[in-house]
């Protein structure tokens, strides 16, 4: 959660980086920019050669460089070695990093929480600071277990030669293309890069620990990876928070979204005081935009700290700003300009002929591009979610399949954007990854595997359209026992707001396997949008 690292990780999975950190008082001391809109890991961190050796962060002269320090708190951190693909030693072992902050309280602990903050490719490490913020009053009796996936942070980074900006930026054809060559440049090791491989991580660090079982909280796609993680272990599970969730049977043509964009604006536009907009029109204004993008892109130039880009600004590139860019820190501030409160606004001028508020948007999500390589979110993406082709198809088989599936959409199922150009906006889903290959990957994640019968709280933000409210019902839908709520006026992963209350409801279940008192995420304050002005006919 740190207001310093803005980028964004792409498609279902919007970074966390800028969620937990961005909610302390004081900024997290050594964040990580981490995901784009295309998806962006952190910056790797160079981690000693030490294996399964576990030091306290208070022991300063014996603890690692990237074991954090939190006040209060002792923090153990440790590496383990795992094999980089199972079967195949001759690929040879990463070592995964992790960090336990200790609770606080005298006696044993309660009970231990792994965290898993987003991606796929999001590090926990280095937000331990902010974990502990917002977990504060749980870590009082519950340890903290936070874990780097393997392949980012502080366990061990593989590159495969391809950054957030270019991948973000570059037109559809350049991104399939990114992805081949990621696919290339990793060969054999791409199936190391695979949910099942972190959740046995997770575990193998788990029993080095000695603890039977853990509490599951899973933000963002960490709501995939936790069920990944409780169908592969389920007599280690205690219960499970999911936070801006999607099902591990995710829809391939990421229509939840695309409908939940016109929702949003809706919503924004009703709920403004005084009233800023016409929710219909700004939808009807949605669709003009997509539509004549569709036809006459324009080019926007895109400065970063990395270099300057022209972004070839299309309908699905529209589609990307508002589906995820627009949904990242909805609610933070709600007294302070978002993306998504601006938008009614700039959908009104370019409709009108003024492309200059629109354009003003486009620039200021770009600045959030990085030269942070995109192996994990790549690799895990194209390895397991689910696709709308047989992944032991051909290619010329597997564009076939995806146009038919494409051409079968019916009208309106992608709201105001066109199928196409709505699935084209994705970086994990449509047809990104038709070209990962079948050989050195992983068979695809099961989507109903059998699930541990143990009490799972799923939590979604109502103006969200990255992981919307339909795709966390879905997601609770998977578990017996299950409860769904959804916090007004938030946005992707409701933790954001700074008044705790949505932990605080998470942190009650934690501990007690019930909610209880809800009441607050219905009253959380409505976001400031910006005045449309006169409402045409």
């Amino acid at each position: 959660m740190t207001y310093e690292s803005t980028a964004r990780r792409a498609g279902l999975v919007v970074s966390m980086v800028a969620v937990m950190a961005s909610a302390l008082p004081v900024a997290a001391s050594a964040n990580a920019a981490t995901g784009g809109s295309s998806g962006s890991g952190a910056a790797p961190v160079t981690a000693p050669a030490s294996v399964s050796v576990s030091v306290s962060a208070s022991a300063s002269a014996t603890a690692p460089a990237w074991c954090p320090a939190i006040g209060g708190h002792r923090v153990d951190c440790g590496r383990l070695g795992r094999p980089l693909v199972t079967g195949k030693p001759e690929l040879g072992e990463v070592k995964v990093s992790y960090a336990v902050v200790r609770h606080s309280a005298p006696g044993p602990a309660k009970g231990t929480v792994a965290v898993n903050p987003g991606g796929p490719g999001e590090t926990s490490v280095d937000k331990a600071e902010a974990f502990a913020w917002g977990l504060e009053g749980l870590l009082k009796d519950h340890d903290l277990l936070l874990v780097d996936p393997r392949g980012t942070g502080a366990s061990e980074p593989v590159p495969c030669g391809v950054t957030d900006a270019e991948y973000r930026f570059g037109t559809r054809a350049q991104q399939r293309a990114a992805v081949e060559r990621c696919a290339g440049n990793l060969g054999p090791r791409a199936a190391g890069y695979a949910s099942a491989a972190t959740a046995d991580d997770i575990d193998a660090i788990r029993a080095h620990l000695g603890v039977q079982k853990l509490s599951l909280y899973g933000l963002s796609y960490g709501t995939y990876l936790m069920p990944v993680y409780a169908s592969r272990h389920p007599e280690h599970v205690r219960n499970i928070v999911l936070s801006g969730a999607f099902p591990l049977a995710l829809d391939p043509l990421a229509r939840p979204s695309a409908q939940a964009v016109s929702l949003s604006l809706r919503r924004v536009c009703e709920r403004s005081v005084p009233v800023a907009c016409d929710g219909r029109q700004a939808v009807k204004d949605l669709a003009t935009t997509a539509a004549r993008l569709r036809g006459r892109p324009i080019t926007v130039p895109i400065t970063t700290d990395h270099g300057v880009y022209k972004k070839r600004f299309t309908e699905d590139k529209l589609a990307n700003l508002v589906f995820e860019a627009a949904s990242s820190q909805v609610g933070f501030e709600p007294d302070k300009p978002s993306l998504l409160g601006q938008l009614p606004h700039a959908l009104d001028r370019f409709v009108k002929g003024d492309a200059a508020p629109l354009r003003k948007l486009v620039q200021e999500e770009g600045k959030t591009g990085s030269t942070v390589d995109q192996a994990p979110y790549i690799a895990v993406t194209c390895n397991d979610y689910r696709k709308a082709w047989s992944k032991d198809a051909p290619l010329p088989e597997r564009w076939r399949q995806y146009n038919a599936a494409l051409a079968a959409v019916r009208p309106g199922e992608h709201g105001a954007f066109s199928a196409k150009g709505f699935t084209e906006g994705t970086t994990d889903a449509g047809d990104v990854c038709i070209g990962w290959p079948r050989e050195n990957t992983p068979g695809p994640q099961p989507t109903k595997p059998e699930l541990p019968d143990v009490p799972v709280l799923v939590l979604s933000g109502d103006l969200d359209a990255n992981t919307p409210d339909a795709s966390g019902k879905k997601a609770a839908e998977q578990f017996r026992n299950s409860r769904f709520f959804s916090a007004r006026n938030m946005g992707h992963v409701p933790e954001l707001e700074q008044s705790r209350c949505v932990t605080g409801v998470s942190s009650h279940f934690l501990r007690t396997g019930e909610p209880g008192d809800t009441s607050c995420m219905r009253a959380l304050p409505p976001i400031t949008v910006a005045p449309v002005g006169p409402v045409r006919d």
